[in-house]
């Protein structure tokens, strides 16, 4: 039997990238898609806890999937706990633009998904696939006109890899970014700091009043060893990553600034 997969982004369940993702897996794998009804790019592991969620069953490209209105971690746990789904993998992508850096993966709604699964149960793998012009990310990802072809041979091929020889230790989720124009192979990275120099452009409305728009243009380059630099260099970056956050090198001298509560006078 083939193992089941969830297959979810942040991009919407109409986005080129996602059916991509989709037609590199069927042969592989038993695959079910359950992603949000429209775009959610930049809301992390962001969850609907005010609102009720309605989920619509949709025919995209002659196959069937889940349309979720909500978030990619909506989609994922209606996935497990409402469709009642028992995936080997969650797989979350190929998201149009990369997700690199600190900076990118704690906002980014592809990798958000792969973080809620793994944390819920079955470990993720999250797939995103670099962009030219910056303005891809913010076009409708449906008309995305460049080709996906590489990035679904790299797409079977890496959950292949996984679904053989498992994730490795304290490993929870694999973020995968692969270069617009491959120049290399796999490179097994960590994160860098930043993505972006980010900035803040103030303009003014017809009545004169201020608003702001967050910008700034990527950073041109990160230090060897980290996922912006093996982009840059055309390699397609492999991140393990885990769920704890906790800074292990710190707890022994945080443990000395807060050896006791005495001086507090606490009754």
């Amino acid at each position: 039997m083939k193992p089941s997969i969830l297959l979810t982004n942040d991009d919407g369940v109409n986005s080129i990238g996602l059916w991509a993702a989709y037609e590199a897996l069927k042969p592989i794998a038993d695959v079910t898609v359950v992603a949000p009804a429209t775009q959610q790019s930049a809301v992390g592991r962001s969850i609907s806890i005010f609102e009720p969620l309605r989920v619509t069953q949709v025919v995209v490209n002659g196959e069937n999937a889940w349309a979720v209105a909500g978030k990619p971690t909506d989609a994922v746990i209606i996935g497990l706990f409402a469709l009642k789904l028992a995936p080997a993998m969650v797989v979350s992508g190929i998201n149009i633009g990369e997700n690199l850096s600190t900076e990118s993966i704690m906002t980014s709604g592809t990798v958000g998904a792969a973080l809620e699964a793994s944390n819920q149960g079955p470990k993720a793998i999250a797939f995103s696939l670099q962009v030219e012009d910056q303005g891809d990310k913010f076009d409708d990802p449906r008309y995305y006109t460049r080709s996906f072809d590489a990035a679904k041979k790299i797409v079977r091929d890496v959950v292949e890899r996984v679904l053989l020889h498992g994730f490795g230790p304290d490993t929870d989720v694999i973020n995968v970014n692969i270069p617009s124009q491959i120049k290399g192979g796999y490179e097994v990275t960590r994160l860098a700091h930043k993505l972006f120099h980010t900035g803040v452009e103030k303009r003014l409305d017809p009545r004169g009043r201020p608003y702001f728009w967050i910008n700034g243009p990527l950073v041109e380059d990160a230090e060897e060893g980290t996922d912006v630099h093996a982009i840059r260099k055309g390699n397609i970056s492999i991140t393990p990553i885990t769920l704890d956050c906790t800074a292990y090198k710190s707890c022994q001298i945080t443990r000395q600034f807060f050896h006791n509560v005495q001086d507090l006078d606490i009754p």
